[in-house]
C-alpha cells in the first residue's frame, strides 16, 4: 500500500498556483520534497492535513480520502510544520500529559527518552526554548504516538549539524518498518540526499521532477572539459552548464554522452538549481 498519493492537486493563491501535483510514496520509503522559499512545500503540506482545501484534485493517506476517519488518520499521521504549534507556556512535562490523553498509542516512556536524548529540560516553558529546541520538541511529540507517515516541513531547520545528523538518522530508523514512510520537505538539501528514496523538484509551485534517487544518479553526471569539447555533444544531452577561464561544468543525461568519456557523479542540489534555472 502507498503511505501518500497525490492526484492532480491544485490549489491558487491571486498570482500564485500549486500544481497540479502527482505525487506517490510508497510504505517503508522517505521521499524529500526540495523548493525554494514560496515554492509551494508548505502549501502541500497543509492540503495534504486538510487544514486547506484544494481546488482540484485529491489526497489519499494509506488508501483512505484525508477527509474521510479524521480519528484514525490523526492516530497514523505524525507532523512537524515550520512552525511548532504548541501553547508557549506548556513545558514539555505538560505537552506529554496533554498527548497522553490526545492519542490512543502514545508512549509516555519513549517521549522522555526523546527528551533524554535530545537534551530538553521537562520542566522549561516552550517560549523560552531556542527554535531548534522547538523543533526537537515538535519531532519528540510525532514520533511518540507510534505513526505510519510522518510529514515533516523543514523539521531539521535551526538544528545544529550534530543534532541535524542524529535526526535524519532517526528518520531513517522509522522507515525500517514496512508500513512506515517520511515525506520530509528542506531546504538543507544534503539532508534529504543522504536518507531519501524519492526526490520531488518544487519550482515556483510546479513539480520539475519526481523520481527515484538512485535513478536520477544514474540519468545524470557532471562533465568537466573544454567548450570545444562541450560544443562537439549532442545539445540535447546538456542539462545546464557553467563556464569559467578554466573550462566548463556540465549537467549532462549519461545516456546521450559518448562511450568512454568520463563523467562524475551530480548532486542534489546542483540538479535542482540548473533545472530551476531553466525554468526561470
Amino acid at each position: 500500500m502507498n503511505a501518500l498519493e497525490l492526484k492532480h492537486l491544485q490549489k491558487s493563491y491571486g498570482d500564485f498556483t500549486l500544481g497540479p501535483l502527482d505525487l506517490t510514496l510508497p510504505s517503508g520509503c522517505v521521499m524529500g520534497l526540495i523548493g525554494e522559499n514560496g515554492a509551494g512545500k508548505s502549501t502541500t503540506m497543509k492540503l495534504i492535513l486538510d487544514m486547506l482545501h484544494p481546488d482540484a484534485g485529491s489526497v489519499q493517506i494509506l488508501g483512505q480520502d484525508n477527509r474521510a476517519n479524521l480519528r484514525a488518520l490523526k492516530e497514523d499521521v505524525g507532523v512537524v510544520l515550520d512552525e511548532v504549534g504548541l501553547s508557549q507556556c506548556l513545558t514539555p512535562r505538560q505537552v506529554g500529559k496533554m498527548m497522553g490523553g490526545m492519542f490512543r498509542r502514545w508512549d509516555d516512556a519513549g517521549y522522555k527518552e526523546y527528551l533524554r536524548r535530545f537534551s530538553l529540560p521537562e520542566d522549561k516553558r516552550f517560549k523560552e526554548f531556542s527554535r531548534g529546541m522547538k523543533m526537537k520538541l515538535g519531532i519528540a511529540v510525532a514520533l511518540s504516538h507510534h505513526p505510519k507517515l510522518l510529514l515533516l516541513d523543514e523539521a531539521t531547520s535551526g538544528l545544529d549539524p550534530v543534532i541535524r545528523d542524529e535526526i535524519v538518522d532517526l528518520f531513517g530508523e522509522f522507515t525500517r518498518e514496512e508500513d512506515h514512510a517520511v515525506l520530509i520537505s528542506s531546504h538543507i538539501v544534503s539532508d534529504l540526499e543522504k536518507i531519501c528514496d524519492y526526490i520531488a523538484f518544487l519550482h515556483r509551485g510546479k513539480l520539475l521532477l519526481w523520481e527515484e534517487k538512485d535513478r536520477l544518479k544514474e540519468r545524470y553526471g557532471v562533465l568537466h572539459c573544454t567548450r570545444d569539447t562541450l560544443a562537439a555533444l549532442d545539445p540535447a544531452a546538456v542539462l545546464g552548464k557553467r563556464e569559467s577561464p578554466y573550462g566548463v561544468e556540465a549537467i549532462v543525461e549519461r545516456d546521450l554522452v559518448p562511450a568512454g568519456w568520463e563523467l562524475g557523479p551530480v548532486d542534489l542540489e546542483q540538479l535542482f538549481i540548473v533545472m530551476a534555472k531553466g525554468e526561470m
